[in-house]
C-alpha cells in the first residue's frame, strides 16, 4: 500500500511539475509575442540554468524568466565544459533551415570529391567577398567547395541585388561570378531567380555581413578566412567532439 501511495504521489507531483511548466511557456510566449508581435515562430526550452527559459524567436536567441518578466540577451557558456549553448542552439536552428536548400539553387565551385561543402552568402560589390572568390581555386585545393547564396547587403532592389540577378541569368553562372568578383559589371538579365528567397534566408539564418559562411552542420563563420586556415579551423571543429 505503501509503495502504491508513492508512486500516486510521484505522479501528482510529476502532472504538477508538467502543468507548471506549461503555464511558464505560456506566460513567456505571451510577453515574446507582446515583444515582437511579428515574429513568425517561437520555440521555448529548458536551459541547464534553474528558473531561466531559452527562446528561439525568429532564428535568433534569447533567455526569459519563467514568469515572463525579464528578458536577458546573450551567450551562455558552461565554464566547465566551454561549451557556447548559445551558438549551439542557434546551429541547429540554422542546420534545420540548411537543410532545406537545394543544390540547384546555388552557384558552386567544388573539387571533385570535397571534403567539406560549405555555404557562402556572398555580395557582389563586398571586398572581402571578392578576395574569397579570387582565391576559389585555392579553396577547393584544400578538398573546401563553395555554394554560393546570395546576400545583397543593400537589400532586395539594389544595385547589389540586380547585379546578383544577372549573375543567376547568365548562360554560363560560374563564370558570370567570376567576372563580376573582378569587378566587371554583368550584362542585365532578368530571369525567374531565387536571389531575394536566399536574402531572406540569409536574414533568418542570422546572416549581418559578408562573406558568411555556414558548415554543415550549421555553424557560422562570418568573415573572410583564408584558404589553409579555413581547412585547419575545419579540421579542428571536425576533431573536437572526437576528442572531448
Amino acid at each position: 500500500m505503501r509503495h502504491f501511495t508513492t508512486t500516486i504521489t510521484g505522479l501528482l507531483l510529476a502532472v504538477s511539475a508538467t502543468v507548471h511548466a506549461q503555464d511558464n511557456y505560456s506566460a513567456v510566449e505571451e510577453k515574446i509575442r507582446s515583444l515582437a508581435p511579428g515574429a513568425e515562430s517561437i520555440a521555448i526550452s529548458e536551459t541547464p540554468i534553474n528558473g531561466i527559459l531559452m527562446v528561439q524567436v525568429s532564428g535568433d536567441v534569447v533567455y526569459m524568466t519563467e514568469d515572463g518578466k525579464f528578458l536577458i540577451q546573450g551567450r551562455v557558456v558552461n565554464t566547465e565544459t566551454r561549451e557556447d549553448l548559445t551558438e549551439t542552439a542557434k546551429a541547429e536552428g540554422r542546420r534545420e533551415l540548411l537543410s532545406g536548400i537545394e543544390t540547384e539553387k546555388q552557384i558552386t565551385f567544388s573539387p571533385e570529391n570535397p571534403d567539406y561543402e560549405l555555404t557562402v552568402f556572398t555580395d557582389i560589390d563586398c571586398g572581402y567577398c571578392r578576395k574569397l572568390h579570387a582565391q576559389v581555386e585555392e579553396y577547393k585545393a584544400n578538398g573546401i567547395a563553395i555554394h554560393y547564396m546570395a546576400f545583397p547587403r543593400a537589400g532586395i532592389g539594389s544595385r547589389s541585388y540586380e547585379k546578383a540577378v544577372s549573375v543567376w541569368c547568365a548562360d554560363d553562372q560560374q563564370d558570370a561570378m567570376t567576372q563580376a568578383k573582378m569587378g566587371a559589371d554583368p550584362d542585365p538579365m532578368q530571369c525567374e531567380n531565387p536571389i531575394a528567397e536566399q536574402y531572406q534566408l540569409g536574414m533568418a539564418l542570422g546572416v549581418t555581413g559578408t562573406p558568411a559562411l555556414l558548415t554543415a552542420d550549421g555553424t557560422l563563420i562570418p568573415g573572410y578566412v583564408p584558404p589553409e586556415q579555413l581547412r585547419e579551423r575545419l579540421d579542428k571543429m571536425v576533431a573536437a567532439p572526437a576528442s572531448e
